[in-house]
């Protein structure tokens, strides 16, 4: 594993975490199923030429990914630049120490 891989200790909580996302413009969606419930939380942030989505299942379930601008379909892309997946303050972390362009 490459220093540039190497896993990131949580610098931010989720609640944190979460602001730093707004803050650094990502935009909110929750999906819900036929009776209202919220299935996730889902941030997307469109920059340079880079989309970055983060969507948290639960706690301890969150995906983030950043793809190229170019992706059609960006909850199920075809290729991606970098994802990774699991505890939301590991993961959270992990995405905003990404520099911006890629």
């Amino acid at each position: 594993m490459s220093s540039a891989e190497a896993p990131v200790a949580p610098v931010y909580d989720i609640e944190t975490g979460l602001r730093e996302l707004v803050a650094r413009g990502y935009q909110f969606v929750h999906p819900a199923d036929d009776r209202g419930e919220v299935l996730a939380v889902v941030g997307v942030r469109v920059h340079d030429n880079v989309v970055d989505v983060v969507r948290l299942n639960a706690e301890d379930d969150v995906v983030a990914t950043r793809m190229p601008g170019t992706e059609e379909n960006i909850f199920e892309p075809e290729r991606w630049l970098w994802r990774r997946s699991g505890d939301g303050a590991r993961v959270l972390t992990e995405i905003l120490a990404l520099p911006d362009a890629c």
